[in-house]
């Protein structure tokens, strides 16, 4: 019986992989920017499976000094990408109906993710006009009770952003 638990989880791939991580998480912290001050955000993520693989939806909110509120969401679709714990992300549909990356050298993000062990992580690369790169890497680890998110910006190998805290599961 358990053999046949284990083939199963090894054959479902995606599913077996992404199952502790599925569910709703939310939390806040304080983002230092560039000038040296920091900025309140509140952030969650909801991650779900989905039939050929999964889907991270996450959401900020930042709170300016000036009172403005500003409010970003994402969602991705990962398929397995079959390079083992690899997930490539399906953000458009070809002329055939098929879900395909994005093009880096159009402006377009490359997204794709990995799971190792505990970790969950999404890379989002940008390719500049100039030929330079911004990487956003969102590393999310499972914890008792929820995630800590560390998130980074990288632009051409230096790090222009990094932002830790735990989100709360749901």
């Amino acid at each position: 019986m358990v053999l046949g638990v284990a083939m199963l989880a090894f054959a479902g791939g995606a599913r077996a992989d992404i199952a502790p991580f599925v569910g709703a998480y939310s939390g806040s912290a304080e983002v230092v920017q560039v000038d040296g001050t920091s900025v309140p955000r509140d952030m969650s993520v909801e991650i779900s499976e989905t039939r050929e693989g999964f889907t991270v939806t996450w959401t900020s909110v930042t709170y300016r000094a000036s009172g403005k509120v500003s409010e970003k969401s994402y969602t991705v679709d990962f398929v397995p990408s079959g390079r083992g714990q690899v997930y490539a992300a399906a953000q458009k549909k070809n002329v055939f109906g098929h879900e395909v990356q994005l093009d880096p050298m159009k402006g377009e993000p490359y997204v794709w993710a990995r799971i190792d062990g505990t970790t969950l992580t999404v890379f989002s690369l940008f390719v500049d006009v100039d030929g330079g790169y911004n990487l956003q890497q969102y590393d999310r680890t499972l914890t008792g009770g929820g995630l800590d998110l560390r998130f980074q910006t990288i632009r051409d190998g230096r790090i222009l952003r990094a932002v830790d805290t735990f989100l709360e599961r749901s």
